[in-house]
């Protein structure tokens, strides 16, 4: 078991090696679409590289989500299979978002025998969800256009 100091000094040094491997800017939180990102996330359990519409109008974040809802077919067959879509997903905090992640069990930020599993999943899966985001994004930010 760790110290909280050690975990955290352990996280920094797994994206510190992350970024070493897979040396590039990813979009992340620069959509251009306001509270909608494209995030990482790993822990002792799994690794997942989510997008995540957190806009404060329910109505507005539906209709994001229900946007890359309509491209499923062409986003799982084209980019990245086993994509989980939740619409109404709860954060520990009580808040409701809209998800869609995929996921990596089994492995482990506090084991190094697993980073490169978890790099190269990262890479793949995000890499992915942007060139879809590239090809599609212009679609998906306009509001206007209905599903």
């Amino acid at each position: 078991m760790y110290s909280k100091e050690e975990a955290q000094r352990l996280k920094r040094e797994f994206w510190i090696d992350f970024a070493e491997k897979y040396p590039r800017k990813w979009i992340l939180y620069d959509t251009k679409i306001k509270d909608f990102s494209f995030k990482f996330y790993v822990d002792n359990k799994k690794a997942q590289v989510l997008i995540d519409i957190e806009h404060r109008s329910d109505e507005k974040r539906i209709v994001y989500f229900e946007k890359l809802e309509s491209l499923k077919t062409i986003l799982e067959d084209d980019f990245v299979k086993d994509l989980v879509f939740e619409k109404n997903f709860v954060l520990e905090n009580g808040k409701k978002i809209s998800r869609i992640w995929v996921e990596k069990t089994d492995v482990s930020v506090s084991n190094r025998k697993y980073w490169d599993e978890i790099f190269d999943f990262f890479f793949e899966k995000m890499n992915a969800l942007e060139m879809f985001y590239f090809e599609y994004g212009d679609y998906i930010r306009d509001l206007e256009i209905n599903t």
